[in-house]
């Protein structure tokens, strides 16, 4: 079987990225080789794997072994094909992480609808963790939501909840332009407060009520105990960022004393209804008509061997990033 040298990202220890080589194989039947355009960095968990922002003993120490080849949502188009349904020069989605090409069989590729521009498109994988939170949520029409973070899932959840019907979508941040981009994504009303204090602007934003649901997207476990007391009684905490240090996430009162139902949620969290073809499909669609916007939501690009800094911005400037995509071109 022919090979190729290809490119991928790869972490060789706690912060050190680097672009490496390796083969990749010709595609059999049922395969297809997928030249990679665009990669889109999940800015808290792959920060949390290069910074081991982790206790050790949980399911990330369990996972991140050296070296490590980060990511999880890319576009590319098809340029071999054992296939017929990729044909040569279709484009997909596909989630084996920061690799200039990438050897998938059939059922690993999503393709995209026209309408999609690339750009947008790499948001597919984001969007699967927001679904499954506002799965978690069970949104009506009509409902009250409040999201704590305003970084990439905060933003997914943000579209969710619009799309489902919420009227009052709330966001927490304190960073004035992740609040300025959830407007644009649906957001009601924005808080730029820190969420231990924002308990009165909240009233305020939600006719002098709390809302029935509160999504975590933070991943800071600090953020869990306020989460609680913000619900309505009776309400629902929906953790959607998953922390390193989930020992440090204490309950409070709220829970038994006004009936708080927790849900955790998580990427691997599929269902035969709802999983990683149905959930891309529903968001392209979405998306292709506008009813899912994502203009504005890419905020640095970088070329693959310019991987440090883009590492290094990701830390350095949490706050003023939101899409940190590599363009593979």
């Amino acid at each position: 079987m022919n090979t190729k040298e290809a490119k991928r990202l790869v972490f060789a220890g706690k912060q050190q990225v680097d672009l490496e080589n390796f083969p990749v194989p010709s595609p059999g039947p049922g395969e297809v080789l997928v030249r990679t355009r665009l990669s889109l960095m999940s800015t808290g968990t792959e920060n949390i794997v290069f910074n081991r922002l982790f206790d050790p003993g949980t399911h990330w120490d369990n996972w991140v072994k050296y070296p490590f080849h980060p990511g999880y949502s890319s576009v590319g188009e098809v340029v071999e094909s054992g296939d017929p349904d990729f044909p040569v020069g279709a484009r997909v989605a596909h989630r084996k992480g920061h690799c200039s090409h990438a050897l998938l069989k059939a059922d690993e590729c999503l393709p995209i609808p026209d309408g999609v521009p690339d750009e947008a498109a790499v948001w597919f994988a984001l969007a699967k963790i927001g679904f499954h939170g506002a799965l978690a949520a069970e949104y009506h029409l009509g409902d009250t939501v409040l999201v704590i973070g305003a970084g990439p899932i905060g933003q997914m959840s943000v579209r969710w909840a619009c799309a489902a019907g919420a009227a009052s979508i709330l966001v927490a941040d304190m960073s004035a332009g992740r609040l300025e981009i959830a407007r644009q994504g649906g957001a009601t009303a924005v808080i730029p407060q820190p969420i231990e204090q924002a308990r009165e602007a909240i009233l305020a934003a939600n006719h002098n009520a709390l809302p029935r649901v509160v999504i975590d997207s933070t991943g800071n476990a600090a953020v869990f105990a306020a989460a609680l007391g913000l619900a309505a009684d009776h309400g629902r905490v929906v953790i959607l960022g998953d922390s390193g240090q989930p020992t440090k996430q204490q309950l409070t009162a709220d829970v038994i004393m006004r009936g708080i139902t927790i849900v955790g949620t998580h990427d691997i969290h599929s269902t035969p209804q709802w999983n990683a073809s149905s959930i891309p499909r529903l968001f392209f669609d979405l998306a292709s008509t506008g009813r899912f916007p994502l203009d504005g939501l890419n905020s640095h690009v970088f070329a693959p061997g310019d991987c440090k800094e883009a590492y290094e911005t990701a830390n350095r400037d949490r706050s003023k990033t939101m899409g940190i995509v590599f363009d593979w071109r």
